[in-house]
């Protein structure tokens, strides 16, 4: 398969055709078999029976299966274990590069990074929308609003033993980007001004939140009134604001506050979601970016026996999340973190030879397909959770997620049916991103390897 030309205007630009495979397009259509897909100037001209231009490059896909280039909701491109984020404070922008080849490899073209140093990834983040690099397309929200820097309290208990003050307080500030943990003691006032000051700088493209702490789960931040303040902000530019929840109170508050999306709302500790906020979540299609498990990850965990119940939680609101109908969107909270230290003691007995942690990225997205799977999902709507259902929650459907016309011509190309069997994802013929296919033999299989250093 040859690369499509992408430097002139969409009318004057060469026309390529797909043809041949069986297509389905992501809006939950019925597979169209023996289908054509034409693209020009990176767009999706037509997906369908409609036949190719005459004067169109023809490229056999007969026998394969054309989907929409998966989305992942929830991704930490620049965050790694404890050492490689020390050894490494130079250079987060190649880490996030690094990263983002990684997944695209996998066939996610688009990730949104809900947690990471902000100038980094937008660095990251332009070199790949110049084409000065390859990778999955970044959307960036840069740090959790009231949260701390990856080595403090909020997510690393201990930094301060293990590393100088100097450098921990100077990865800290890389990450905090003036919207730490100080904005939980601000008047509605100062908030506000400090959510704007943020949003000025016009780097984000999107917002996340501490509805509740991270380490500490059961712990509420932003008050119902200050949640609303930083919803309002935010859609005030037109963007989407998403929540970190953990509990069933974080989880409401988050959604009457309006939020677009809920990071992790199937965590909720040791107790179910309530039965009126499942209903709230259903009826306004709040998008769910939960992390479903694998049985094999269950399994392991419950060997562990140190969860206090909230993992079988977890797992029966995702089957409530399925059941109901809620907008489910694949989401790996995935980072940079080779196998190698899967099975590092000082990750901790949670993480320490887990058997398929979503949070590997280039992993992550094909194991929370099978979970779903596994969970009872409909395969047809496991596909709209990893396209067309992140392109909605936050605001990208007129550009990503679906194989229509005028969309980007995102897709992935696969030699057997996805909707047969979930691990039929891996099975990757080709990538095609803004039109163009992707050599992914150049790209790492794995972050961090000494090959792509």
């Amino acid at each position: 398969m040859r690369p499509a030309a992408s430097s002139e205007q969409a009318g004057d630009a060469p026309c390529m055709a797909l043809v041949g495979a069986t297509v389905m397009d992501g809006t939950g259509g019925a597979p169209v078999h023996d289908a054509v897909v034409t693209i020009r100037g990176g767009r999706v001209v037509s997906a369908g029976t409609e036949p190719a231009p005459q004067n169109a490059e023809m490229v056999d896909v007969t026998g394969k299966f054309v989907i929409p280039g998966l989305l992942d909701a929830n991704v930490h491109l620049a965050l790694a274990p404890f050492e490689e984020m020390v050894k490494n404070v130079e250079c987060y922008h190649e880490m996030a590069l690094e990263a983002a080849k990684v997944t695209l490899r996998g066939g996610v073209t688009t990730v949104f990074d809900t947690y990471g140093p902000l100038e980094p990834l937008v660095q990251a983040r332009d070199a790949i929308d110049s084409g000065d690099a390859v990778g999955s397309r970044i959307f960036a929200a840069g740090n959790i609003i009231g949260f701390a820097g990856p080595l403090s309290p909020d997510f690393f208990a201990d930094g301060s033993k293990v590393v100088n003050k100097e450098t921990l307080e100077r990865i800290n500030r890389i990450w905090d980007a003036g919207v730490g943990s100080d904005l939980l003691y601000l008047s509605m006032n100062d908030l506000r001004k400090r959510i704007r000051s943020y949003l000025d700088r016009g780097l984000v493209n999107f917002v996340k939140y501490g509805s509740s702490g991270h380490v500490q789960e059961d712990h509420l931040l932003f008050s119902e009134r200050a949640q609303h303040a930083i919803v309002e902000e935010t859609h005030a530019r037109a963007l989407t604001v998403q929540a970190h929840t953990t509990s069933p109170e974080s989880l409401w508050m988050a959604v009457d506050a309006g939020v677009d999306l809920i990071q992790h709302p199937d965590v909720t500790g040791p107790h179910p979601i309530p039965e009126d906020t499942l209903d709230l979540l259903v009826e306004q299609q709040v998008g769910c970016a939960a992390l479903v498990q694998t049985d094999a990850m269950l399994a392991w965990k419950a060997s562990k026996d140190d969860s206090n119940g909230a993992d079988t939680t977890a797992d029966k609101n995702n089957r409530r999340l399925i059941e109901a109908g809620a907008r489910l969107l694949l989401t790996t909270d995935s980072y940079l973190v080779q196998s190698r230290y899967r099975h590092d003691p000082r990750l901790g007995p949670r993480i320490n030879g887990a058997p398929d942690m979503l949070g590997e990225l280039g992993e992550g997205h094909f194991r929370w397909l099978m979970a779903v799977h596994e969970r009872g999902m409909r395969p047809m709507d496991a596909l709209l959770a990893a396209t067309r259902n992140v392109a909605l929650a936050y605001g990208k459907a007129d550009e990503l997620g679906t194989l229509e016309p005028g969309k980007r011509a995102d897709l992935v190309v696969l030699d057997a049916d996805p909707l047969d069997k979930p691990q039929n994802y891996r099975q990757i013929t080709a990538v095609m991103k803004d039109g163009i296919f992707i050599d992914r033999d150049a790209l790492p299989s794995s972050p961090l390897s000494p090959a792509s250093r």
